[in-house]
């Protein structure tokens, strides 16, 4: 009687142990392992998180919301805006600039916007397993995305690209909801490199802040040279290349 109680207690706190990590794991944990970024990894994040607020206003040459230091960005690159009203519910408001100063063509999707409808629908659209892509599984509202914007900006990147040379890169950025319609356009954009003037893989690259779940960790894997997470933890900022676990 005494051993079988002694094994049921000792059971009852596994048990209770093993809870008690489930409930009291953050994500951070994850990464206590991983070095730093170095300061050439760190230099694109901050001007490319100003591209991202950027699309939030009207009108770059007259702000109205800008971030202390300012945008940073000549409006007179600026190629093109799309704001809620061309997106036709479809994806959320983005711009294309070309950053001449540092070589990039930058495409930048802002957030997830709490008061539009259209934006929850792209995150709700989805169902684990129902969306294969590339030998795993991606977010389908967010893959719709994508596409959507890469069918209206293939050609006009394409053109810039060709117009610009073999100096620019070509980067795709964004927050939140944003960042999964990024990295997903990313994916497609290395896939259908031939469709972008047959810009090499190392040119093209993806900094998604904020990062929502988009694909599977073998797809992650995958790109991992190209699409790149930025997470803000207690101390540090970290520079991952994994996170878009599904």
């Amino acid at each position: 009687m005494s051993v079988a109680c002694g094994l049921e207690c000792v059971f009852c706190l596994g048990c209770t142990r093993w809870a008690w990590k489930r409930l009291t794991y953050v994500g951070s944990y994850d990464s206590e392992s991983w070095p730093p970024a170095s300061d050439e990894e760190i230099e694109p994040i901050p001007r490319l998180c100003r591209a991202i607020l950027a699309v939030y206003e009207d009108d770059l040459s007259h702000p109205r919301f800008p971030p202390p230091s300012g945008y940073g960005m000549n409006p007179q690159w600026l190629l093109k805006r799309v704001p809620y009203e061309e997106t036709e519910g479809r994806c959320p408001p983005y711009l294309i600039y070309a950053d001449h100063d540092h070589r990039e063509i930058i495409l930048a999707v802002r957030g997830l916007n709490l008061s539009r409808e259209s934006d929850y629908k792209v995150l709700l659209d989805n169902r684990l397993g129902r969306q294969m892509f590339d030998g795993g599984y991606v977010h389908h509202g967010l893959l719709k995305a994508a596409t959507f914007i890469l069918n209206r900006e293939t050609e006009m990147l394409r053109r810039v690209i060709g117009e610009v040379g073999e100096e620019y890169k070509l980067v795709f950025a964004g927050h939140s909801l944003g960042s999964g319609v990024a990295a997903l356009m990313t994916v497609i954009v290395v896939n259908h490199r031939d469709q972008f003037g047959g810009i090499e893989r190392r040119r093209i690259r993806c900094y998604a802040i904020a990062p929502a779940r988009c694909m599977s960790l073998n797809l992650a894997v995958k790109y991992a040279d190209v699409i790149n997470s930025v997470v803000l933890q207690v101390i540090f900022l970290f520079f991952l290349s994994f996170s878009f676990f599904m």
